[in-house]
């Protein structure tokens, strides 16, 4: 075909007579594909002005030439532009991706740690926190339950210690008087019935010395103390019952003192768990702050996470776009330029 163009070409020149070119059906049908190119249409018309004006056809294929090599120089030159774009596309999907991929790992792991770790963790310390101050009240309460019941309990020793005090006192009058007895007067015998009186009064209901007193009272009251064999029998009863009084008292004594030292370990064991207490109180309370800021830190970086996220997917979102209007471009260009060169060619 371009022998057939150039040959009909240089008839054209020959001729001086003609001012146009003859052509034939097939080579108009060439033509008119020529001219759907914006180069090739050049060309041809370029060539219609030479031969019109009697030009030099190598002119017109030097020409021809050096366009073909312009065309596939700058195709070649849009093809490496495009292949160092797609380089770059492909390189910053890649980086959008994995910065996404980490982005949504950064998310899981932040809100894994915030439902499974710190939120019941955060319930457990709340809990213990609870469950320590509860246990501060009721050390509390029972420091003071047993402070009032030791009180009450030795506010009770020292009654019966002045009851055993009055009663001892009470016999050892009683036996001084039946000492100073040898004719006794009816003041005297009335004097010892008294003493009686009074302990059996301060005893009357203890299981112990009941017994004895009723018995000491019947006795001084039967005798009038002239048979001194009865005298006798009643100082050794007083006797006896002295004794008892002081075995009691001495017993009482003992077991108030055991009662004070086992309130007093109990006290400070008391004190001791109370301090405990207190310093789990204060751990815990710690604890509590510690968590709650790890609590929002997780959650500020969490949702700064989400906002990175969606900013790299609107931006992976924006690359892959325009370079698909850049490929579309791209492609539309390699066509136009492929159509002139080709069209070129077969001039």
């Amino acid at each position: 075909m371009k022998t057939l163009l150039i040959a009909c070409l240089c008839l054209s020149v020959l001729s001086v007579e003609m001012t146009s070119a003859v052509w034939s059906n097939r080579d108009q049908e060439i033509l008119a594909q020529v001219k759907d190119t914006k180069w090739a249409a050049f060309i041809v018309e370029y060539a219609e002005i030479t031969m019109t004006t009697g030009g030099v056809l190598s002119e017109l294929v030097d020409a021809i030439r050096q366009l073909i090599d312009q065309l596939n120089e700058e195709l070649q030159d849009l093809k490496d532009l495009y292949s160092r774009r797609t380089d770059e596309h492909n390189r910053d999907v890649t980086r959008l991706e994995q910065e996404i991929q980490d982005g949504e790992r950064d998310i899981f792991n932040g809100q894994d740690m915030i439902d499974n770790v710190l939120y019941p963790q955060r319930d457990r310390f709340q809990k213990a926190l609870e469950q320590l101050k509860q246990n501060i009240e009721e050390n509390r309460k029972n420091l003071a339950e047993e402070t009032l019941s030791r009180k009450k309990a030795h506010e009770e020793f020292v009654d019966h210690v002045n009851e055993h005090n009055d009663a001892i006192a009470a016999v050892d009058e009683s036996l001084g008087l039946l000492s100073q007895i040898s004719n006794p007067s009816m003041v005297q015998i009335k004097r010892v019935q008294s003493n009686l009186g009074r302990i059996q009064a301060s005893f009357q209901n203890h299981s112990l010395f009941a017994p004895i007193i009723k018995a000491l009272l019947e006795l001084a009251t039967e005798q009038n103390f002239a048979d001194q064999g009865s005298l006798a029998q009643l100082v050794k009863i007083f006797n006896e019952l002295r004794t008892q009084f002081v075995q009691s008292l001495n017993d009482e004594t003992n077991e108030e003192n055991a009662a004070q030292e086992k309130f007093v370990k109990r006290v400070s064991q008391l004190e001791q768990e109370f301090s405990e207490f207190q310093r789990a109180v204060l751990i815990k309370t710690a604890e509590i702050s510690a968590n709650e800021q790890k609590l929002q830190q997780t959650q500020a970086y969490t949702e700064q996470r989400r906002n990175d996220v969606s900013t790299l997917q609107a931006q992976l979102a924006a690359e892959n776009d325009n370079f698909a209007r850049e490929t579309d471009i791209y492609n539309g260009l390699v066509t136009e330029y492929t159509k002139e060169i080709s069209v070129s060619e077969q001039l």
